[in-house]
């Protein structure tokens, strides 16, 4: 197999040439002055800064992914791109296309990669309890990856059920599993499911984009800025200011997962007999 050398003048000396054996690899060549044209030495070009390095080994699906996360969570989903994330794993970026056809891709693998560490244990019989834990293990997962947080709360809106990942999905299937187990029928399984992660999403968005005017001022209607609402118009609002600002996450969290989960108890009850209970047997006459 040939191998094309092209040779350039470099920094307009003619006695300098860089020598381009692939894209991957450079050498310098620098002839003598005498101009005959022999090479007095062959060295590695100086690599530009941040240029991969070739690294060499085979390199995982996972592994892209990590990386991906990694870039996601220190400058948020728009940083991301193949060529960087090809810098970051030291790999030509073409390689990278072996694992993901494009940035969507990545970002699906990434939002899949989260909620894989979502476990929702479907033989629960406690389905309220379980239902609590889920809910506080999605917002210790959003808390880690804010910068995730639209690829699993308001991306997948814009695709079809169908087609989405089929990781994004598996929460879905095991708790529709919890509850179908627990007695519910489908379809009130599916509204539980809705119900809970319609709070839970609506949950961390303001969570996380809660925001203060003036953070350091001590009064509550002012760090709110609540005082620029007219008192007439406003007067309840502007009341609850101490409570507003002395927000907590995970006690509000709690809070609405009471009155969720009471409402649900009281409202929807299971119609099914458990299929995994103990059958009673009719003892013989």
């Amino acid at each position: 197999m040939s191998t094309m050398i092209t040779m350039t003048p470099k920094l307009g000396l003619a006695n300098v040439y860089i020598v381009d054996l692939r894209w991957s690899m450079m050498v310098v060549c620098i002839r003598s002055p005498g101009g005959d044209g022999a090479p007095v030495m062959i060295t590695p070009a100086t690599r530009d800064a941040g240029r991969p390095a070739g690294g060499s080994g085979k390199i995982t699906r996972d592994a892209v992914l990590a990386a991906a996360l990694q870039i996601i969570d220190r400058d948020g989903a728009d940083a991301l791109s193949m060529r960087r994330l090809a810098r970051a794993l030291d790999r030509d970026p073409m390689i990278l296309y072996r694992h993901a056809p494009g940035k969507a891709a990545l970002l699906d693998g990434v939002a899949e990669t989260v909620l894989a560490q979502l476990h929702v244990d479907s033989a629960d019989p406690d389905w309220a309890g379980q239902l609590r834990h889920v809910a506080r293990r999605f917002r210790a997962l959003a808390l880690a990856h804010p910068h995730v947080v639209p690829l699993i709360v308001t991306r997948p809106l814009a695709t079809p059920l169908g087609l989405r990942p089929l990781g994004t999905l598996r929460p879905l299937e095991d708790i529709l599993a919890l509850l179908t187990r627990a007695g519910f029928s489908g379809p009130d399984a599916l509204h539980i499911y809705r119900a809970l992660f319609g709070f839970l999403h609506g949950h961390i968005l303001d969570e996380l984009q809660e925001l203060t005017v003036s953070p350091d001022e001590t009064d509550a209607l002012l760090r709110l800025g609540l005082h620029r609402l007219p008192i007439g118009d406003f007067p309840l609002l502007r009341a609850l200011a101490p409570v507003l600002a002395a927000y907590d996450g995970a006690a509000e969290l709690e809070r609405g997962l009471d009155i969720l989960l009471t409402g649900l108890t009281t409202t929807v009850t299971p119609t099914q007999p458990d299929p995994t209970a103990p059958q009673e047997t009719m003892a013989p006459s």
